[in-house]
């Protein structure tokens, strides 16, 4: 077992909040809100995204 790898849990925690942040962009970016937020939601998403589709999920 890896030591960088996800738990089922863990991971939908962060696809959840992925998807989320990628809404709250969505919504920044329609308004045209502050340039801080687009950078602030888009990274986080990226990042959760990024996350859950290259670290591998831990099996029993």
């Amino acid at each position: 077992m890896s030591d960088l790898s996800l738990t089922p849990a863990i991971a939908t925690t962060i696809f959840v909040i992925a998807c989320l942040s990628g809404y709250q962009y969505r919504r920044v970016w329609k308004a045209e809100g502050p340039r801080w937020q687009l950078w602030l939601f888009g990274l986080i998403a990226a990042c959760g995204i990024l996350t859950v589709g290259f670290l591998p999920m831990q099996t029993p």
